[in-house]
């Protein structure tokens, strides 16, 4: 009789890394379908360009890792372990991005970087060290001008004005509020209606839906992205020097902190082990959000989690795992 020994963990379930990426999809359906009616067939372009973009780049890269013109059996191996993460991948970064079609190159470069160097360059899916989406969202900000001009979603408080409604250069509530300029209200904020932005990041709305997807299929802890909205809020409440519940819905429901606190600071790969871990990882992300939104009055949410992940194995370093089935000796009494 042969044993084979593998690592852990060592129960069998149906649940997949593909299983739970298509998961991750459905979830990611309802802010797409928001974008495209908020922002229009621009939208829609840039999503498809970054998913073909992150598709292709880890098609040929494991056409040439696995030298196809040696073996023609590669192909069908390709499409036997594709596992969905470059869709995914492709799909948040498209998400991440204003949707100024002049600027139709930036979801090509930044998918290609995202899964071409942040994922493959370290191994492929479950050897990244950061986020691939959020690491192609960087390089283009960095890069860029054009991830600077966010365009206002199409209808909405300001978009029925014709006389002060600009769609192609809008300004960010997020930075309204940071300078202490006139919001919108809470409600429109929520909606993402006449709001400034990228293409996923404005309805509030189907970012839950798809939220509250993930929690009752178990994908994510429903606490933690919470732990990172609720933290952002108040401490962006004490540095404003008051309390109020316009506050803030102001704090949390401007900018991308609802799409990265969902979607981006979960990911299973760059996020601690364990239960301790996790809270104060995304305790610090609140923290570090509202912090830094105030010293530099910009949206800090993709840098604040791409910079934490380098931390996640400090955390794994200091906070150890419990083993399976460990049962703490009791101290005898003297």
């Amino acid at each position: 009789m042969n044993f084979i020994v593998s690592s852990a963990p060592h129960i069998k379930t149906r649940r997949t890394t593909r299983t739970i990426m298509l998961d991750v999809l459905i979830a990611l359906l309802p802010a797409s379908i928001a974008g495209i009616v908020f922002f229009g067939w621009e939208a829609a372009v840039f999503i498809a360009i970054s998913l073909a973009g992150a598709f292709l780049t880890e098609f040929v890269w494991y056409l040439v890792q696995n030298k196809v013109w040696k073996d023609k059996s590669i192909l069908d191996r390709f499409f036997r372990q594709f596992d969905f993460t470059s869709l995914v991948t492709g799909l948040l970064l498209a998400l991440c991005l204003p949707a100024s079609i002049e600027a139709w190159y930036m979801p090509l470069i930044g998918s290609i970087f995202a899964v071409g160097v942040a994922k493959m360059l370290f191994g492929g899916t479950g050897k990244n060290i950061v986020n691939p989406a959020l690491a192609g969202r960087i390089m283009l900000f960095i890069s860029f001008t054009a991830m600077t001009i966010y365009p206002a979603a199409a209808f909405g408080p300001i978009a029925t004005d014709a006389s002060n409604f600009d769609p192609s250069a809008g300004a960010t509530q997020l930075g309204n509020f940071l300078s202490g300029q006139p919001m919108l209200s809470a409600l429109d904020l929520f909606l993402g209606t006449g709001v400034a932005g990228c293409i996923g990041e404005t309805c509030k709305l189907a970012l839950l839906v798809g939220y509250i997807y993930l929690c009752m299929r178990g994908i994510i802890k429903w606490y933690l992205p919470l732990l990172y909205i609720v933290t952002t809020g108040l401490f962006a409440m004490a540095l404003e020097g008051g309390f109020g519940i316009d506050l803030f819905a102001n704090a949390i429901f401007s900018g991308g902190l609802f799409l990265g606190a969902i979607f981006m600071a979960t990911d299973y790969v760059t996020t601690p082990k364990t239960v301790l871990g996790n809270i104060i990882y995304f305790i610090a992300l609140g923290l570090l959000t509202a912090g830094l939104r105030k010293a530099v009055g910009i949206e800090v949410v993709s840098f604040v989690i791409f910079l934490m992940n380098f931390v996640v194995f400090l955390l794994d370093l200091i906070i150890k795992p419990r083993p399976f089935g460990y049962i703490r000796k009791r101290r005898e009494k003297q």
